[in-house]
């Protein structure tokens, strides 16, 4: 695929008739381990991918925005500032309007941009093209407009406008990889107080996504669904969320709580201690102990969140038998479909690749894409 850099500068000349000011990006990111923890506020494992939205944009003296997207070859989107309107169903604007609107809420004033995006992020594959697409858009406003915000505020705005205005009731997570991200690193993130820690991906791992191409059905309505869920059980206890509960007085509880938020509950609070556990043997470098925490992560997944399908549980078993604890492997994302991620000794590599080729067609009906990951920097301007 050429490089979405130079795609969105043609893109911007063939729209607008001129050059573009700036060229910025945001990568794409997976997560190592810590599913549906974020929006319970607790602990995550991500890391930014060497995947990309770039965004080139021209600085206008007035308070109008305009965007076109070679996803979308021939539309051009244009709203004022303080003036989104009503979102869109399902458009990609409203990611963009949802960052401005937020804005607006919070007394910032930014003048207006023409911008060309252009991706090279998979879409609906859980690899969040979406966060990429705001802290991104959010990134070049902020820079454009000299208006000074950190990258975990750009992220905090783009998370704000995903609630408030898109209407997809996200944790922080995915934007504040995105903004933050640092090559060869993943990032401990404390979803509670916003606390970060780098921590360094082993040279002899490969990061390989798998996407299974599973149609996610309703995964909006399931993702909410499983929320409420949680929010439920939390409630049932006094609590705001499930990260201050422990193990212990759950288990006391089973009795008077539904199967379904004691199952989901169960998933939360053992995830955030594999968390943990899985960013210290990272860092430590063990890898058979972060091999036995994936696995359980997916077991977790699969039984009490139940967000796993059979196609995805045969892409996690073929996978496993090829690394065994030479490394980690698990679904990743909102679940019901999409990727898998696994962390892979390099000699290892070419045995998975070629395992996946070989099997999961013959049993599924369905062709993998396989997408073999660098971690990689967060948002940030790219200069000449």
């Amino acid at each position: 695929m050429s490089n979405p850099a130079q795609r969105a500068n043609k893109l911007f000349v063939q729209t607008f008739g001129t050059q573009a000011d700036e060229l910025y990006c945001a990568p794409g990111r997976v997560n190592l381990i810590g599913e549906h923890t974020d929006y319970n506020d607790g602990f995550v494992l991500p890391a930014a991918i060497n995947f990309h939205t770039a965004i080139v944009a021209k600085r206008r003296d007035d308070l109008q925005f305009r965007a076109v997207s070679d996803a979308y070859p021939g539309e051009i989107v244009s709203w004022t500032f303080g003036e989104e309107g009503a979102p869109v169903k399902k458009h990609w604007s409203n990611y963009l309007k949802g960052f401005t609107a937020a804005m607006a809420s919070s007394g910032l004033a930014p003048k207006g941009l023409d911008i060309a995006v252009v991706s090279n992020i998979p879409m609906n594959a859980g690899l969040s093209s979406s966060a990429a697409l705001e802290v991104a858009f959010g990134t070049a406003v902020n820079d454009c407009s000299q208006i000074k915000l950190s990258p975990l505020a750009i992220a905090q705005l783009a998370q704000r406008g995903e609630n408030q205005f898109v209407g997809h009731a996200c944790g922080i997570m995915d934007q504040m990889i995105c903004a933050l991200g640092e090559q060869d690193h993943a990032f401990l993130i404390d979803c509670l107080d916003l606390d970060s820690e780098a921590v360094s991906i082993p040279e002899n791992l490969s990061l390989l996504i798998i996407n299974s191409n599973v149609k996610r059905n309703e995964i909006e309505a399931q993702y909410n669904l499983r929320k409420e869920q949680c929010e439920q059980a939390a409630s049932h206890f006094g609590l705001e969320s499930l990260r201050d509960l422990d193990l212990s007085t759950l288990e006391a509880a089973k009795a008077e709580l539904p199967e379904a938020y004691y199952k989901r509950a169960k998933h939360v609070l053992s995830e955030n201690r594999r968390t943990q556990n899985a960013a210290w043997a990272l860092e430590s470098g063990d890898i058979a102990k972060l091999s036995q925490l994936m696995a359980e992560s997916h077991i977790s997944m699969r039984d009490d969140f139940e967000i796993s399908t059979t196609e995805i549980d045969y892409l996690v078993e073929i996978v496993s038998e090829v690394i065994g604890n030479r490394g980690g492997v698990r679904m990743t994302g909102g679940g019901l479909g999409g990727c898998i991620v696994a962390l892979v000794d390099h000699e290892l590599t070419d045995a998975v690749v070629a395992t996946i080729e070989q099997k999961f067609t013959d049993k599924t009906g369905l062709e993998a894409d396989i997408y073999l990951c660098l971690a990689s920097d967060g948002a940030k301007r790219i200069d000449d």
